[in-house]
């Protein structure tokens, strides 16, 4: 059997499997296939556990027929190397941790496997997930599918890549201000960062202990439903999870957008665009209202403060879980990073308290706008990706986070998916924002416009 793993979605292949028309071990094959003929050039993949992966589709394939198998039974997946994986390192992309090797299983990772899941791997990242570009001095940068001579964004960029390349039909990564979704945008994919403590952090490796989330990405909206069923649900052992009620994600999936009130916030969010990005966002918007949303104009001219704020935590916290490192193996820590480190550590309690202080105002703005509306609607990122050329990406990379960080400090959940591309076919995405908990809301407006528009059915030229 020939197979285009790429052209496949994760929700169509758990339906193929489950139905036994796809085998596991072919798909597996195919995608091992494909991650050696790519990953070379792409660089998306630092561990790949091909034997591994053979025996879990074996043990799948002997599943498929049995009463209720797992939702994502033979499904191959991989996941950024921030999550720990039982017996394998979990580098954080860096040199520092090469032989922290695992003794169990993230949280999110156990779910994944009883959920039946094929772990192919683990994912390149911005070093210690500080950074959105994915130009990692240890491993080497990842490159955009879209564009080999161009970022993929970060930290996730690993993420994104192999899910855009069809590496893998998807992955977990991790947002502190912006990580899922900037690569999904950059990307073309779609990438959800959950409410803070939706997911568990159990087994990750930690940004900053205030702002981190872990969240799903892949190619189509259905995807991220059914991933997010999967991972999302309280976990004791983690401080950060909330023991919240986890909707059915697939349940209202088909709804549509009549009857949602979407708030656009032209101010800040709208500053300094690039002009393809600002007119692929403004017809965004234009289609959802034609689809049945009501859209009205918002003022949120706080959310630059909100940015400043939110680089402070994670700033803060950040130097904090590195105080050794910075102390004992300060060589060992790229230039980009160290700075960044050495910026936190001069940060001040006082600096620290305003911050936090500005978070509780921020949330509170959010909680009153939430009450007049359902999603706000933005830019993912002000511009497509950048080139890789180290110091262009530096210098774009700093206002990639511009209208992303601010929803991290406000612990709410945001949704990048892809809502257009430039001339140079470089792809552009679209930012919606829901009240804590409202996943399922944003899920059911995200995929009513994805099916009205063709972009998620484009395809990297590989």
């Amino acid at each position: 059997m020939n197979l285009h793993p790429e052209l496949l979605t994760l929700s169509q292949t758990a339906d193929l499997i489950r139905r036994g028309d796809l085998s596991p071990v072919a798909l597996t094959e195919a995608l091992l296939v494909r991650i050696e003929q790519l990953n070379p050039v792409l660089n998306a993949y630092l561990t790949v556990t091909a034997e591994t992966a053979r025996r879990e589709a074996q043990a799948a394939e002997r599943l498929i027929g049995t009463p209720e198998p797992p939702p994502l039974l033979g499904v191959p997946l991989a996941l950024k190397d921030l999550f720990d994986v039982r017996g394998l390192a979990t580098t954080a992309g860096s040199v520092i941790r090469a032989d922290a090797i695992a003794t169990e299983d993230a949280a999110v990772t156990a779910r994944l496997r009883a959920a039946g899941a094929i772990l192919l791997g683990k994912l390149n990242l911005h070093e210690w997930a500080l950074g959105v570009t994915t130009n990692n001095p240890h491993f080497g940068p990842t490159r955009n599918p879209w564009d080999l001579e161009r970022i993929p964004g970060g930290s996730s960029g690993g993420s994104a890549a192999a899910v855009a390349a069809g590496l893998c039909l998807g992955s977990i990564g991790s947002d502190t201000g912006g990580s899922i979704r900037i690569p999904a945008s950059l990307c073309g994919i779609v990438g959800l960062k959950p409410t803070r403590g939706r997911v568990s952090l159990r087994g990750v490796v930690p940004l900053s202990w205030s702002l981190d989330s872990a969240g799903p990405m892949t190619r189509t909206v259905r995807d991220i439903a059914l991933l997010l069923q999967v991972i999302a649900g309280y976990d004791p052992a983690d401080p950060a999870s909330a023991d919240v009620f986890v909707d059915d994600y697939l349940l209202r999936l088909e709804e549509g957008l009549v009857g949602l009130k979407v708030g656009v916030p032209h101010d800040y969010f709208f500053d300094d665009l690039d002009a393809e990005v600002a007119a692929a966002v403004r017809a965004a918007i234009d289609e959802l209202a034609r689809l049945g949303a009501a859209v009205r104009v918002v003022r949120l001219p706080e959310a630059r403060t909100a940015w400043d704020a939110s680089s402070t935590i994670l700033l803060c916290d950040a130097a904090a879980y590195h105080r050794d490192h910075l102390r004992q193996r300060p060589d060992e820590i790229g230039p980009d990073v160290r700075t960044r480190l050495e910026t936190g550590t001069a940060l001040s309690g006082c600096d620290y308290a305003l911050a936090r202080r500005t978070q509780a105002e921020w949330q509170r703005r959010l909680e009153r706008l939430f009450e007049e509306i359902d999603i706000l609607i933005t830019p993912t990122t002000p511009i497509p990706a950048p080139r890789l050329d180290e110091a262009e990406a530096l210098v774009a990379a700093f206002g990639l986070t511009r209208f992303t960080r601010p929803f991290n400090l406000a612990n709410v959940p945001a949704l990048s998916l892809p809502c257009g591309f430039t001339q140079s076919d470089l792809p552009i995405g679209l930012q919606l924002v829901g009240r804590p908990w409202s996943e399922a809301i944003l899920l059911r407006a995200a995929y009513a416009y994805e099916q009205a528009t063709p972009w998620h059915t484009m395809h990297p030229p590989l």
